[in-house]
């Protein structure tokens, strides 16, 4: 199997028709039928579940999507690093964020960047912090904004400072506005909106302070746990940061007055991998941009 076969398998994946995919490819569809069963007849499995107007994929083609996609992000960026021999002001910036920094941290350092070097164009990649440190190893994205979770022997950072947490919750009917800061102990008993990767955390301020949560959301979107505060369903302890990312005139935001309800996130970059003049470029925009 090559290059050529997998990019063929990602267009039958993505396009969930052998007709569509031939028409994306802009080759006949009898060929590409024998392309997908000679890459399931050397693989020795099957890869799809052929319907009569769609295909789906097994557990093995889903599987085989994912490396290929991966397969083939290496490839382009291996092109990259070996035509890479100008100033770094046109390519692609392959970049992975944790959720609540794609959403607050990134735009606005994206928007400044982009204002200077106007040729970049951007591949995103978001999950959680152990997942993007998987993508930095494997090469598939060149910067990470992750949790200050690594190991300094494989990634090189630079620290963010720590960020506090915050109580969202809907002010309702005449209720005078609370005040900025609270207390932990004044969440007991009330129903409480969480990321999930939060959640360890959380529960042992909660505990040291002599209460069990009650936790009746774990979400991996803070914009829906605000937008489930609004709706008066409970309090979404949230980064700061995240203070406007949900529209609303009724939603009051407190900050937590402890020191260890707060996150450290850092920018990351493979140490021993080679780094383009793009992904330099921001570096250099974002460390002077915090000095």
């Amino acid at each position: 199997m090559d290059i050529r076969q997998l990019k063929y398998f990602q267009a039958i994946a993505e396009e969930g028709q052998i007709s569509k995919a031939a028409k994306r490819l802009n080759m006949a569809q009898p060929p590409l039928s024998q392309q997908l069963k000679l890459i399931e007849s050397e693989l020795g499995v099957q890869l799809v579940e052929r319907g009569p107007r769609q295909i789906k994929l097994t557990e093995a083609g889903r599987l085989l999507q994912d490396r290929a996609g991966q397969i083939i992000e290496l490839l382009n960026a291996t092109t990259v690093e070996l035509q890479d021999l100008n100033s770094g002001s046109r390519g692609t910036l392959s970049i992975g964020a944790v959720a609540s920094a794609g959403a607050t941290f990134l735009p606005e350092r994206i928007r400044n960047f982009h204002a200077q070097y106007p040729g970049i164009t951007f591949q995103f990649w978001e999950g959680s912090t152990m997942r993007i440190l998987e993508l930095l190893q494997n090469g598939v994205i060149e910067i990470g904004i992750a949790r200050a979770i690594y190991d300094p022997d494989l990634f090189q950072a630079y620290d963010l400072p720590a960020e506090p947490m915050i109580a969202a919750q809907k002010l309702t009917g005449s209720a005078k506005p609370p005040a900025t800061r609270l207390q932990i102990t004044e969440l007991r008993e009330k129903p409480l909106l969480i990321h999930r990767s939060n959640e360890a955390m959380i529960s042992e301020v909660c505990r040291k302070n002599g209460f069990q949560p009650f936790i009746l959301c774990r979400g991996d979107d803070v914009r829906s746990l605000l937008a489930w505060a609004d709706a008066g369903l409970g309090v979404a302890i949230v980064l700061k940061s995240a203070t406007g990312l949900v529209p609303s005139n009724h939603l009051t935001f407190q900050e937590i007055a402890d020191p260890a309800l707060s996150i450290k996130k850092a920018i990351i970059w493979n140490r021993n991998r080679y780094l383009s003049s793009v992904a330099r470029n921001f570096l250099a925009c974002l460390l002077t941009a915090r000095t």
